[in-house]
């Protein structure tokens, strides 16, 4: 599938990507950095940091702004990392390198980090640091078969308006599944049917608040 693409800029001044054939953004519009750091980072990452030994599947590695935060924030809080991250449809590096990420955190030093997620091998994990390796596989979420690997999910999908076949039950079962037990499911939707399935198959739902322009986003607990 290859879609036409734009680099925008969203209220908080940080770029993200628009994709018009599928009229939606690969973030929020109202800030694709306030966005990512809330939903993933402060109720995500932050949240299971007592472990201080995470491993991560990310749903949509996309501009790969959820890896770079995650890098920084393992960094910073001490912790040790593996991040896997599926991408059926990979953004290439040029267009991914117009976005001001590195520049608006004032992280230039780690531009080359960012640059390394994006062009490393695929299928294996690469360390980039002696406490973040990731593993990016370029597969379909619907035909992932884990079980009991990961501690805590980005999901970070497309909206279910754009996406529906990415939000059901089946999905999020197997999501479930993949996790650990105690494992945590963070996502920026807070939709009544996505609530619905998440509860449906197990997980207990909290519903919390979202970030800038949304009024609740979603954790969900094995």
């Amino acid at each position: 599938m290859v879609l036409e693409k734009y680099t925008v800029k969203t209220s908080d001044g940080s770029s993200t990507i628009f994709v018009p054939d599928l009229d939606e953004t690969y973030h929020s519009t109202h800030g694709a950095l306030q966005e990512s750091l809330h939903v993933f980072i402060s109720e995500g990452l932050e949240n299971r940091s007592d472990l201080k030994d995470l491993s991560i599947l990310e749903v949509g590695f996309g501009t790969g702004l959820n890896a770079l935060l995650t890098y920084r924030a393992a960094a910073e809080l001490e912790l040790k990392v593996k991040y896997t991250t599926l991408e059926a449809y990979p953004l290439d590096w040029n267009t991914v390198r117009l976005l001001n990420y590195t520049h608006l955190m004032q992280m230039e030093k780690l531009k080359n980090k960012f640059e390394q997620m994006h062009t490393c091998k695929w299928d294996v994990f690469v360390e980039l640091d002696s406490f973040f390796a990731i593993k990016k596989l370029k597969m379909k979420l619907q035909d992932v078969r884990l079980e009991n690997e990961f501690d805590l999910i980005y999901f970070d999908a497309f909206s279910p308006t754009t996406q529906p076949e990415l939000w059901t039950e089946e999905i999020f079962a197997s999501m479930y599944r993949s996790l650990k037990p105690g494992g945590v499911l963070v996502t920026y939707c807070a939709k009544g049917t996505v609530k619905r399935a998440l509860k449906s198959v197990g997980f207990l739902l909290q519903s919390i608040p979202g970030p800038p322009g949304k009024r609740e986003m979603s954790r969900a607990i094995k």
